[in-house]
């Protein structure tokens, strides 16, 4: 079982197990995370699940769909770090993958 290490939007820091095949916006939101809107439930319809992914870990992801770019385009506050929490899986390989929840639009 993978461990997330999950920031809020306040800077704290805290890190929970997640099953693997979970997304990141599904960890986050089951594990209390109120500040995780994820308005379209997993859907890369929305961009409410705007995470930062530590700099580190961003070369192990699976790469960026068009749709998932296109969304993110519409944030005011994206980055060379930012993804989508509902299209990062979390798998063994990423196991301590870091992410900061973005600030919301």
């Amino acid at each position: 079982m993978p461990k997330l290490v999950i920031v809020n939007r306040a800077g704290e820091e805290a890190t929970v197990d997640a099953a693997s095949g979970l997304s990141v916006m599904e960890a986050i939101r089951e594990n209390g995370f109120d500040e995780m809107l994820a308005l379209c439930g997993g859907c890369c319809s929305c961009a409410t699940c705007h995470v930062h992914v530590a700099p580190e870990w961003i070369g192990k992801l699976e790469p960026m769909s068009e749709d998932e770019n296109d969304l993110l385009d519409s944030s005011d506050h994206r980055d060379e770090t930012s993804r989508l929490g509902c299209q990062v899986h979390l798998t063994d390989a990423l196991d301590g993958l870091k992410v900061t929840i973005a600030a919301e639009d």
